[in-house]
């Protein structure tokens, strides 16, 4: 079983520490993750833009980098959440169209595989730690990545979770949307930021280092002392 590690670019350039917790957890699990090397952007800013023939292109290298994987995971749900519109970039092209169902039908979310695909739920973490939790949109929304998520947290020892007010509001993210409305997308990472004080949380953890690093963001400028961390990464703390 060929196993491959779409990292993402904001995992890739800025949070590298969580695609090393995903590799080390899924080791534990006799999962080797292979790594080609060719992968790039997803295509979603272009996408998002409606600059489509440009996510094309990015699309195809992300396809033909893994072609012969037999499952590509992803420590977010808005980068795979992408690999799912590729199907209506190439629906005017059989062929290519056939190879992203492919890609599609094989790509998974980190907690997706790991709750789903090895049935893992319970990775025999301590993590003694007041803890709320974020979904983002597109891992919830569009994967319906919801319940995978809280299986994990709830066999962690020690860890003591708080549910987040309005728990489903977006952060304001929305990766081009928060240069372009950039007033509204501050006024609803504020609101969020509120909403994760409210808790009393120690740390707020996400599946998307997009949505984690924009709250996180707004979060440090208020001098809060939340400490903020990918799913994966509070996992690998527990068991190391």
């Amino acid at each position: 079983m060929k196993v491959s590690l779409f990292i993402t670019c904001l995992s890739d350039a800025i949070y590298p520490r969580v695609g090393e917790a995903m590799v080390r957890l899924l080791a534990r699990y006799g999962v080797t993750l292979e790594f080609p090397t060719v992968q790039t952007c997803c295509g979603q800013p272009a996408f998002n833009s409606g600059y489509w023939k440009e996510a094309r292109a990015t699309a195809k290298t992300i396809i033909d980098a893994f072609e012969d994987s037999d499952f590509v995971i992803s420590p977010s749900g808005s980068c795979t959440g992408m690999i799912h519109h590729y199907p209506k970039l190439f629906e005017d092209d059989p062929a290519m169209l056939e190879r992203a169902l492919a890609l599609q039908s094989k790509s998974f979310e980190f907690t997706q595989f790991l709750v789903n695909v090895l049935g893992v739920t319970d990775v025999g973490a301590s993590f003694p730690h007041k803890v709320t939790y974020h979904p983002s949109c597109h891992g919830s929304r569009l994967l319906g990545v919801k319940e995978e998520p809280m299986a994990l947290m709830s066999k962690v020892k020690g860890l003591e979770f708080v549910p987040l007010p309005h728990a489903e509001d977006c952060c304001g993210f929305g990766g081009t949307f928060a240069v372009k409305m950039s007033d509204i997308s501050g006024a609803m990472v504020t609101e969020k930021s509120d909403h994760v004080k409210e808790t009393e949380a120690e740390v707020l953890v996400g599946l998307d280092m997009a949505c984690l690093m924009n709250i996180g963001g707004n979060l440090r400028y208020r001098n809060e002392p939340v400490r903020v961390m990918h799913l994966a990464e509070l996992l690998y703390e527990g068991v190391k």
